[in-house]
């Protein structure tokens, strides 16, 4: 496969790329905004309308089931056997009536009218979180308040008890390292932990399965053993779509919410403005979503040789459509490299949570969390800073970028 030429480092997994990942984000989109990457395998994609159209592509399929195969394919078949059953009765992993069947039957528990009596519970975590740090003055933001409030929100959603909040990190971290591996990974390791995690994840959910068909609550899990019972859905997709909103829930929530805090706190003019207007508090978000997204890339596999910008794509290809870069599309979003909550709403259209079909289904849920987060974290704590004493960590791959340590003082 060839694309156009370019002198510079077009390699998006090298050090200097995955740590400033702009430049490159730059150059693709003006001079090879379909790019096919040999370090990693997968066309590159990154004009904020190719990415739309991309997301409607039926040439384009969500199901990436021989892309994870290929990963692990020297190991042997069973290597991750556990994983892939589960991901293969993923709505995230299906096309067409069978992703709108499953997406359907998920779907009643994330409209906003549901969401919205979540509220009182997701404002009451978050302050119970405050609480047990304001008194020292200094905390690491991703330990403390980050990493904490999505486990014990989505425990709420499912009906879960919180004290199992430990283990949905243990299983979700395995997860998150084997979908979007580094360049120096050892695919051994992170195939035997994957397929470790997935089963017992797998294991605990069925035992909380079949005591909601026993005593079913008000909570999501119910909603879906209810779908469930209509012959709606099948266990192992209970199961499985349940794994995926612990493990994307989780995982993209907790990034987001680190990004957006160290965004504004990096931009204090910024964040003087929205102390100065609350209400600026909605705009805000989307351009926190928008400027440092979670989720700065999103895979499809081609299922038939079509052009692309005068590139062949060919039937198997991996495509990466890079969210990120799209979110900086100048043909979209005036002044993107500029941190900037006044954009009006025709400024918002970013890409972050997807576009058409496979919109995530938990983005509703997940700006609540980030609303309330960021309302009461500037509220009860007004001298909110970075504490200098120590750096901020960030981690960094095409799939999840976010920080692994972000301290911070008031």
């Amino acid at each position: 496969m060839s694309s156009a030429a370019a002198p510079s480092d077009l390699n998006p997994v090298s050090p200097e790329n995955l740590s400033d990942p702009l430049p490159l984000y730059r150059e693709l989109r003006e001079r090879a905004p379909v790019y096919w990457s040999e370090p990693i395998h997968s066309w590159l994609v990154t004009r904020h309308e190719d990415v739309v159209a991309g997301f409607r592509d039926p040439r384009l399929s969500a199901n990436r089931t021989v892309f994870f195969e290929h990963q692990v394919q020297s190991l042997g078949p069973d290597s991750v056997s556990a994983f892939m059953r589960v991901i293969r009765d993923q709505m995230f992993m299906k096309d067409g009536s069978e992703h709108i069947r499953l997406r359907r039957n998920i779907n009643p528990g994330f409209t906003a009218q549901s969401l919205d009596t979540w509220r009182p519970a997701i404002r009451r975590t978050m302050e119970q979180l405050l609480e047990r740090v304001m008194p020292r003055g200094r905390m690491d933001l991703v330990k403390e308040i980050s990493y904490e409030l999505p486990p014990l929100v989505i425990a709420e959603l499912l009906g879960i008890p919180a004290e199992d909040r430990e283990r949905f990190r243990a299983w979700s971290k395995p997860m998150a390292d084997f979908s979007s591996p580094a360049p120096d990974a050892d695919m051994r390791v992170l195939a035997h932990e994957v397929n470790r995690a997935t089963m017992a994840f797998r294991e605990y959910l069925m035992a909380v399965v079949e005591e909601r068909r026993r005593a079913p609550g008000r909570d999501v899990l119910s909603q879906m053993v209810s779908a469930e019972e209509d012959g709606k859905l099948s266990t192992e997709e209970v199961v499985a779509n349940a794994i995926l909103l612990v493990f994307a829930g989780h995982t993209t929530t907790t990034d987001q919410l680190s990004n957006a805090v160290y965004d504004l706190l990096t931009h204090p003019e910024q964040l003087q403005a929205l102390r100065g207007n609350p209400a600026l508090l909605g705009q805000t978000l989307e351009e926190c979503i928008r400027f440092s997204p979670a989720v700065p890339g999103i895979g499809r596999v081609a299922v038939e040789d079509f052009e692309l910008r005068g590139q062949k794509i060919r039937k198997g290809s991996h495509v990466m459509f890079l969210l990120a870069a799209a979110n900086r599309d100048p043909e979209v979003f005036s002044q993107p490299d500029r941190f900037d909550i006044s954009r009006d709403s025709a400024q918002t259209r970013h890409l972050s949570f997807g576009f058409g079909p496979h919109q995530c289904i938990g983005s509703g849920l997940a700006r609540r969390e980030l609303e309330i987060a960021l309302e009461l974290l500037f509220q009860r704590l007004p001298g909110l800073r970075l504490d200098e004493a120590h750096t901020p960590v960030r981690h960094h791959s095409l799939a999840f970028r976010g920080f692994s340590s972000l301290h911070v003082r008031w």
